[in-house]
């Protein structure tokens, strides 16, 4: 199937103004040209692998990491096995700097396995690090760490706003907007390679008498490649497949929204999601149809603000949500659950 993708706009020297005051409002996906081309990892990176790694060794403190190993055979995909009850990987903890020197010695091998370290808070595992490589639009949000070399990690989407720096390699990520999620054949919601739903769809080799209308999704489809010191910005519930390209790679990205709030509230987004399906499930069109009339008033506001002509001390839900109210809305999930 050819792919005439879509564009992703590009932006240079963006500020600080622009990016919270323009860009994150829009929800749409944008790459910055250059966001760190200034930090000394994306230097290292730029002069050699090796300089790379050595860069990373020099904060290490010896914390074992969480590593995953998907092998050739699985097309290096972090993926469900063939019947959804399994996955195409397998994870195991190790020391960082041992996983770094074997990036080193699988390099140019073809039958090597895809090796990945995801999600590593990075003021944890290189104390120091981010005080050196640095955005200084978020100063209170802990930057992750990603790394690895040549893999796949499938389309699926996250429950906040993300910039993702590449930081070394390159990578590729192909981006569709929500409204193409049935589109995508979404798997299982308990059950998940990373703990969010990922399409089953192989991007690179859709069946599409199994999956016919992922063939609009790609109509619908954005690319962009990114080297190091570039980032993109994925909006919340925009799904992304991401490709690293390179032998030795590695990504550094911020979630400061969402699911990762720093007041975010329980129960979270997907948790939220699972108790509507649960709860409406033997509803009719009609039913649901109506709820949807409910859930645009009162959850998405459309229209008239439900919190604008209720008088302030009556409006509890409707209203700031402060410690107590969290709490009794705690206790009233908890006891429904126990009946």
């Amino acid at each position: 199937m050819t792919t005439q993708y879509k564009h992703v706009a590009e932006y240079t020297d963006l500020s600080e103004q622009q990016l919270f005051s323009e860009i994150v409002p829009a929800q749409h996906p944008v790459v910055i040209r250059d966001f760190a081309k200034s930090w000394p990892v994306v230097e290292a990176a730029k002069a050699a692998d090796q300089t790379f790694i050595e860069y990373l060794c020099n904060f290490y403190q010896g914390d074992k990491v969480m590593l995953s190993m998907a092998p050739k055979s699985a097309n290096r995909r972090f993926f469900y096995n063939d019947d959804l009850t399994g996955f195409t990987f397998a994870s195991g903890e190790e020391r960082l700097d041992r996983f770094l020197m074997r990036l080193l010695e699988l390099k140019g091998r073809p039958d090597c396995p895809a090796l990945s370290m995801q999600s590593a808070l990075a003021h944890v595992l290189l104390p120091g690090f981010e005080k050196d490589n640095t955005a200084n639009f978020f100063p209170d949000t802990p930057p992750r760490l990603w790394l690895g070399n040549q893999g796949i990690v499938d389309t699926h989407f996250d429950g906040t706003d993300n910039i993702a720096c590449v930081i070394a390699g390159k990578r590729r990520f192909t981006l569709f907007a929500p409204d193409q999620t049935s589109n995508l054949y979404p798997g299982p919601l308990e059950v998940t390679p990373a703990g969010v739903p990922v399409s089953l769809v192989d991007l690179h080799h859709p069946d599409l008498s199994k999956y016919p209308r992922f063939e609009q999704a790609m109509q619908q489809a954005y690319q962009a490649e990114l080297a190091p010191g570039d980032a993109i910005f994925i909006p919340m519930l925009w799904w992304h497949h991401v490709e690293s390209l390179s032998d030795v790679n590695g990504l550094m990205n911020y979630w400061w929204n969402g699911s990762f709030a720093k007041d975010a509230t329980s129960p979270s987004f997907t948790d939220s999601l699972k108790m509507a399906i649960f709860a409406m499930r033997n509803m009719n069109q009609q039913q649901r149809a109506a709820w949807q009339c409910m859930f645009d008033h009162y959850v998405f506001r459309q229209g008239v603000d439900p919190a604008s002509y209720i008088p302030e001390h009556q409006l509890q839900l409707l209203g700031e949500i402060d410690d107590d109210l969290l709490r009794m809305a705690k206790e009233f999930f908890i006891e429904k659950f126990q009946q």
